[in-house]
Formats: structure tokens, sequence, C-alpha cells
């Protein structure tokens, strides 16, 4: 599967990523790359990485999200995961990086856990 990256901006000159597919050694440049053209091209207050489509990152994709939230940094400007998949999660957390990029939950998991429980 390859990867494809949107980009929108949100309110308060916000910018959100939106990678889908797989983040691997063949394209995690492309991360970087895009968090590189928003800080150049549109000077953002906060950079959002939504990865909830990203259905697998290697070691060389979390590097690659080290690499934008540090390039981020260097323009002052902070860089978040949100709404990480499942597996996109897993990894940030197995790695420690969960608190560099906001400590987000997993995809689906605020939205369950808002549901009133049922009794039968």
């Amino acid at each position: 599967m390859t990867l494809s990256i949107m980009t929108s901006t949100l309110a308060d000159a916000v910018v959100e990523v939106s990678p889908s597919g797989e983040i691997d050694v063949e394209n995690a440049y492309e991360i970087r790359e895009a968090v590189a053209t928003q800080l150049a091209e549109s000077h953002p207050t906060r950079i959002e990485l939504n990865l909830q489509n990203v259905t697998f990152i290697d070691s060389v994709g979390i590097s690659a999200l080290v690499a934008a939230f540090q390039l981020a940094a260097v323009s002052d400007v902070k860089l978040i995961v949100t709404r990480p998949s499942r597996f996109a999660h897993r990894q940030l957390w197995v790695t420690g990086l969960l608190g560099l990029f906001g400590n987000p939950q997993p995809y689906g998991e605020a939205a369950e856990s808002e549901q009133p429980a049922v009794s039968l």
C-alpha cells in the first residue's frame, strides 16, 4: 500500500497533516517534507498529525515523526499527533514517544468511552 498525505488548514492557523496508508522506509521522508512545506508556506501556530488512517508505521516512520517534531520545534511550532490508529498508537507507546506527541488516545476510544454503559 502506498502513502498519501492530505493537508488542511483548521481554525487559528492550525494545520492538519493527514497521512493515509503505510509509513515505512520507502516513504517516511514524505512526512518530514509535508511538515517542512507547511512550515515554509503557511507559518502555522500548530501542526496536527492526524494518524487515524495510518495502517502501518515502522521504526523509520517513527524516526520521521520525531524529525518532523524537531523541525517544527526549531520554528517554534508545536507538533502533536491526533487520532492515531490503534497500530500507530501502539508503536508510539512502545517507543515511549506518546508524551512527546501530546499523549493522544487511539482513534475511536474517546468516542467509545463517552458512550453510556448499557445494562441488560
